[in-house]
């Protein structure tokens, strides 16, 4: 891991799309901000009503579901070990290892404004480990523990599934 940086980093929508492979409906990120290469950023959403996941969950009363958010929390990660290595603009994608003490604290529905906090673990080669919490100002939604593998283009046939 390279040492921490005194000034913080910033990706920008066009720039989020240079370092991860998800797009609308499964982009569930705006920005991602503070960004403190080996160790931190901070992603952004602003939950909008129009979001697809609203029309079924539920009908009436929209809340975010939590898997999504848990996600988000990943995607925000993704951009942070991007913006590490250096490895913006090479095609790479993320898949979750683990996802260990989720817990989901407050409601997320439309016109709440959602901050991925993410801090890394541990961190090398492939594998990264990962905190995060979710919030909606001062309150926290959801915050996991999490793993995930980086994987570039022509390494993804050799991923198998864990038994």
């Amino acid at each position: 891991m390279e040492a921490a940086t005194t000034q913080a980093g910033h990706a920008d929508l066009a720039r989020i799309k240079r370092m991860i492979p998800h797009r609308d409906p499964m982009l569930l990120i705006d920005e991602v901000r503070d960004i403190r290469k080996g160790e931190s950023a901070v992603g952004v959403l602003d939950v909008r009503a129009e979001a697809p996941h609203f029309a079924g969950h539920f009908p009436g009363e929209p809340i975010m579901p939590g898997v999504l958010i848990v996600e988000a929390l990943a995607q925000t990660a993704g951009i942070l070990v991007v913006d590490t290595l250096g490895m913006e603009d090479q095609d790479l994608t993320v898949y979750f290892m683990t996802i260990d003490r989720a817990r989901f604290r407050r409601l997320v529905t439309p016109g709440d404004r959602l901050e991925f906090h993410v801090r890394i673990v541990r961190g090398r080669g492939k594998i990264w480990k990962f905190e995060g919490q979710a919030k909606v100002g001062d309150d926290v939604a959801a915050e996991a523990e999490y793993s995930a593998m980086i994987i570039p283009p022509g390494d993804r046939r050799r991923v198998r599934p864990q038994e």
